[in-house]
C-alpha cells in the first residue's frame, strides 16, 4: 500500500491531510465530498485519525480509486488493454499455420501468471506486529444512522469445506465488539454458499480471514463478477502478469503476503446478531437484519500499515471508478454468452444493478428480448432491474445528450417488457427481499407515434391540478416523440389512481413520472438515481391507453408496502460546516446542491 500511495503522489493524485480528524463522520464526509469531483478528485491520506480525541497509530487512505488514471495505475496498464487481452482469449481458434500456432501459444502463455503462489509456512505472518483488538484500528462510522463502525474495504477470504475452492469477496463488516464482527454476505454470494456447506455438515465453525490494504488490485478483484468457483486472485495474476503471493493464516486460510492488516478467526455457525442499519451504495440505509457473527482470534499489522477504507452512499463515489473497470474488462466475457451485444453501460447514478444501457446487433424480430433474458440469467447481471436496449446505429452509450432523445423517439409502450427475478439484497423497492420486478425497453425499432400537443410547464401543471394537488411539474425532452413529465406531489392516494385521473389529458403527455415533493426537478442526475432506486417494475409501472406512469415515490400503505421504507444517506450539515470553518474542505455550494449533500 505504501508503494501505491507513493505512486499516487508522483502522479499528483494524492492529497495528504495532517489535521487530526475523527473517524466518525468527519473523515468519511471529507472523502464523500472529494469523490464527487469526478476526474478532478484525489485519493486522501489522513495521517492523524482520531476517535473522541484518542489518536490512532495507523493512517487512513480513502478514495484509492479516485479516477480513471488511478484505476490504470492499480491495473499497471490501461483497463481497455486488459479488456482487449481477454477478448483475444475468448476468440482463440485451432491454429492452421506456423505463425498461427506461435500466436496461439503466446496468448495461452499469458495465463501462466494467473494461479496464486502459496508461500511456505515459515513465511507466514510472523513479520507482522500483533494488534490487541479491533478498537486499535481506525474503523470508520460513515453515516449518522449507521449502527456502528464498519470495515468497508475488507478482503474476505474463505474456502469450501473440501478446500477445493477459494473465494475473495468484498463484504461490509460491522464492529459488534472488541473482537467481533458481523459478516454481511448476501445470500447470493460465494461466502454464504460456503457457509451453508459447513452448516449442512454439522460443523460449528467456518474459518475466515480478512485482509485490509496491500496491493489495491486485490480489493478490485474482490468485487469482480467472476463465474462461480473461479478464485478472484486468478484475475489479479492475469492482469498484473505476476502471481499473487499468498501466506497461510493459523486458521488455514491464505491471504496476500503484502496485506497491511490481517484479521483471522471464524464464523460461528450458530450465532447471529442484528447487523445494520448501514448507509450503503444504493444511497439508502439498509435495515437491520440477522447476519452471522465472526469471532476474531488474531489481528496482525505491518509496522508501516495503512488502513484502507471507502465511503458509499449517493452517487457519484469511488465505486463509480471501480465499476467502470468491471464494466469494460468484463464486456468480452458477456459477449461470449450474448455475441450480439456490442456494448453496455452502467451509469453510476443508476447504481449499477438498477440500470443498464445496452447496444446490440438486431438480426430478427424479438432479438432484443432474447438478449434481455440472456443477460437476466448471467451471473451478477441477473440482479439488473431496468435495461434499455438500442441498435447498432444508436449514439455512443456515454453520449447521453444524443442517446436519450434517440431512445425517446423509439419509445413504444408495446416494447416494454416486465418480468420478475432476483434482485440485489440491498434493494428496498421490491416488496420482497432479494426478488422483485424487472423491466426492459426495446428501443431498437422506429416508432410511429401519434403526435402530442405539447404545452408549457405552467399550462400543463394548471391542467393537471384540476385532478391532483401538484407541488411542482417539469417536462424534459419536449422535442422528442415521447417527452418525460416529472411531477412532484404530496401523495394522498395510490399513484396508480392519480395516473388514471390524468389520462383524460393524454394528448399532452406519453411518459409521466411521479416523485415525492422533496425532490428537485432542476437536478435530473439525482432524479434518475431516485427513480431507478424506488421502482419495482411489477408494482410501480402503469401502462394504459398507450401511456406510461412510473411511481417513484416512497412506498407506504397506498401500495400495501409491508417493509419499512429507508432513509437516504445525507451528510451531517453540522459536521460539514465545522470542517469548512477549520479550512479542511471548501464551501462548494454548487457541488453540495448538485449532489444533494444534505438531502
Amino acid at each position: 500500500m505504501r508503494r501505491f500511495i507513493e505512486l499516487l503522489r508522483q502522479n499528483e493524485l494524492l492529497k495528504i491531510i495532517d489535521e487530526p480528524l475523527d473517524v466518525e463522520l468527519e473523515i468519511p464526509h471529507i472523502a464523500y465530498i472529494e469523490a464527487k469531483k469526478f476526474e478532478e478528485g484525489k485519493a486522501l491520506l489522513f495521517t492523524q485519525p482520531i476517535r473522541d480525541k484518542k489518536a490512532y497509530k495507523y493512517p487512513v487512505l480513502m478514495n484509492t480509486f479516485c479516477n480513471k488514471k488511478a484505476l490504470n495505475l492499480a491495473l499497471t496498464r490501461d483497463y481497455e488493454e486488459v479488456a482487449n487481452e481477454i477478448s483475444q482469449l475468448t476468440k482463440l481458434h485451432i491454429p492452421t499455420s506456423l505463425k498461427a500456432k506461435f500466436d496461439f501459444f503466446t496468448k495461452l502463455s499469458k495465463l501462466r501468471f494467473a494461479p496464486p503462489k502459496r508461500l511456505k509456512k515459515e513465511k507466514a505472518l510472523y513479520h507482522y506486529e500483533i494488534v490487541s483488538s479491533l478498537e486499535d484500528l481506525p474503523i470508520l462510522k460513515t453515516w449518522s444512522l449507521d449502527a456502528a463502525p464498519f470495515i468497508t474495504m475488507g478482503q474476505v477470504y474463505t474456502q469450501s469445506l473440501d478446500k477445493s475452492q477459494n473465494n475473495l469477496g468484498m463484504y461490509r463488516l460491522q464492529v459488534s465488539g472488541k473482537n467481533e464482527l458481523l459478516m454481511h454476505w448476501q445470500i447470493h454470494k460465494d461466502g454464504a454458499l460456503f457457509y451453508n456447506e459447513y452448516k449442512k455438515a454439522g460443523l460449528s465453525k467456518m474459518p475466515v480471514s480478512i485482509a485490509i490494504g496491500g496491493d489495491p488490485l486485490y480489493i478490485w478483484c474482490g468485487q469482480a463478477p467472476l463465474p462461480k468457483g473461479i478464485f478472484e486472485l486468478l484475475l489479479y495474476g492475469f492482469i498484473k502478469k505476476q502471481n499473487a503471493r499468498l501466506t497461510p493464516c493459523e486458521n488455514g486460510i491464505f491471504v496476500p503476503y503484502d496485506s497491511d492488516f490481517v484479521i483471522e478467526g471464524y464464523v460461528d455457525l450458530e450465532n447471529f446478531k442484528l447487523e445494520g442499519p448501514f448507509g450503503d451504495h444504493t444511497g439508502f440505509y439498509t435495515p437491520p437484519e440477522l447476519f452471522p457473527v465472526m469471532k476474531v482470534d488474531k489481528i496482525y499489522a505491518k509496522k508501516d500499515a495503512v488502513y484502507q477504507a471507502t465511503v458509499v452512499g449517493k452517487p457519484p463515489l469511488e465505486d463509480r471508478v471501480m465499476g467502470l473497470g468491471t464494466e469494460r474488462i468484463f464486456l468480452p466475457l458477456l459477449q461470449t454468452t450474448t455475441p450480439d451485444l456490442i456494448d453496455y453501460k452502467m451509469p453510476e447514478n443508476g447504481v449499477f444493478h438498477n440500470l443498464i444501457l445496452a447496444k446490440i446487433h438486431t438480426h430478427y424480430p424479438a432479438h432484443a428480448q432474447q438478449i434481455m433474458h440472456a443477460l437476466w440469467g448471467v451471473g451478477q447481471m441477473s440482479f439488473v432491474k431496468h435495461a434499455l436496449f438500442v441498435d447498432e446505429k444508436a449514439p455512443h452509450l456515454e453520449d447521453y445528450e444524443s442517446l436519450i432523445p434517440y431512445i425517446l423517439n423509439r419509445f413504444d409502450v408495446n416494447k416494454i417488457y416486465i418480468s420478475q427475478g432476483i434482485c440485489d439484497q440491498l434493494d428496498h423497492a421490491s416488496p420482497n427481499a432479494c426478488f422483485g420486478g424487472k423491466a426492459a425497453l426495446d428501443a431498437t425499432c422506429h416508432f410511429k407515434a401519434e403526435e402530442l400537443e405539447i404545452l408549457s410547464d405552467e399550462m400543463l401543471k394548471s391542467l393537471f391540478e384540476k385532478e391532483l394537488q401538484i407541488h411542482a411539474l417539469k417536462q424534459f425532452y419536449t422535442e422528442c416523440k415521447s417527452p418525460i413529465v416529472c411531477i412532484l406531489l404530496d401523495k394522498k392516494e395510490s399513484i396508480e389512481k392519480s395516473f388514471e385521473k390524468l389520462l383524460k389529458y393524454k394528448k399532452h403527455f406519453r411518459i409521466c413520472v411521479f416523485l415525492d415533493k422533496e425532490n428537485h426537478l432542476e437536478n435530473p442526475y439525482m432524479l434518475v438515481w431516485r427513480v431507478v432506486n424506488n421502482l419495482d417494475a411489477q408494482r410501480d409501472i402503469f401502462i394504459q391507453n398507450e401511456r406510461v406512469g412510473l411511481n417513484a415515490t416512497a412506498k407506504n400503505e397506498f401500495e400495501d408496502y409491508q417493509r419499512k421504507w429507508p432513509k437516504q444517506t445525507d451528510c451531517s450539515q453540522k459536521v460539514v460546516e465545522n470542517l469548512i470553518l477549520r479550512n479542511i474542505i471548501e464551501e462548494d455550494t454548487k457541488l453540495f446542491k448538485q449532489f444533494e449533500i444534505f438531502g
